[in-house]
């Protein structure tokens, strides 16, 4: 599940804006400043945008990169400082540990991707992040939200199972749910969205093995229809959206379900069609994530 090397010819790095300065005397960051946070001595990235004013909350969004990634190459992919800025929203950039092969990872799920069984306690680590930047900053709790590719993807499923309560909506890029429904039991409903290319060949559409066995999209989707109390059936589709650059046309369907949903929550599927694990993004990618998260408020 090489994510680093399949990104090499899609992607242009862009630098994040970090600094390694200590936030101000208030215990706040400048507004437009990316800092760095420590935690358990596992810092982090935090982006504090522009126009950000400490009297009034502000959305949180989390970013879980990829196996063998890092913070800084998933925001060059994903592009969301930018719409950090634009929209207003706190941005943090967490890393994974380095397994013994020296790559970084999430300990996401019995598939994905603890391999070399070090135990290491993410769902801790990520829970305690939220805290740690609510602790320091005004956040809005009704809108912390998780993003998430591949390994990140699974990790932002396991944050929705087993911090419901801290979570509003998650977004998964070619990542997948536990295998195991029981071991995904979220005491409130979260709203998720699921992107997926039909040709991705380290995460397939239809399921498979990468250690452990991991769910189709159709039966990750199937479990959080449960989890929400959403019906089967799926509401009137919007017209596709052209995400993937590589291919012509509008070549991602839209698929909705909002019926019986519990507290406003959706389950949503974003099919790219003939997308790779690696799409090459438009423009218009970031933007349309974020459009998703905003529309998402906690009960």
């Amino acid at each position: 599940m090489d994510v680093r090397r399949g990104m090499a010819a899609a992607l242009v790095l862009l630098c994040l804006a970090a600094c390694d300065a200590s936030p101000d005397g208030d215990g706040e960051a400048a507004a437009g400043t990316t800092v760095t946070v420590d935690l358990d001595g596992r810092p982090f990235q935090l982006h504090v945008p522009v126009g950000y004013d400490p009297a009034r909350k502000a959305p949180l969004v989390v970013l879980l990169h990829g196996f063998q990634s890092s913070a800084e190459a998933q925001e060059s992919y994903f592009q969301l400082t930018a719409e950090s800025d634009r929209r207003g929203f706190l941005y943090a950039l967490p890393d994974g540990t380095r397994n013994k092969a020296g790559d970084r990872f999430w300990n996401a799920t019995e598939a994905c991707c603890d391999f070399y069984r070090s135990g290491v306690d993410d769902s801790a680590y990520l829970s305690r992040l939220i805290d740690t930047v609510a602790a320091g900053y005004p956040v809005d709790e009704r809108r912390v939200y998780l993003v998430g590719h591949s390994n990140g993807g699974f990790m932002a499923y396991r944050m929705a199972c087993e911090h419901s309560g801290q979570i509003t909506a998650v977004v998964s890029l070619a990542g997948a749910a536990t295998d195991d429904p029981a071991r995904c039991t979220p005491e409130r409903p979260v709203s998720v969205l699921q992107i997926h290319g039909t040709a991705d060949r380290t995460i397939h559409f239809d399921g498979g093995d990468a250690g452990g066995p991991y769910p189709s999209v159709g039966d990750t989707l199937a479990l959080w229809r449960r989890n929400n109390g959403c019906g089967d059936r799926a509401d009137a589709s919007a017209a596709p959206i052209d995400l993937e650059a590589r291919l012509a046309g509008a070549e991602t369907t839209v698929t909705t379900y909002r019926t019986g949903c519990r507290d406003g929550t959706r389950v949503e599927l974003w099919t790219i069609r003939e997308g790779s694990h690696v799409p090459a993004f438009t423009a218009g990618f970031a933007p349309a994530v974020v459009d998703f998260l905003y529309a998402q408020v906690s009960a």
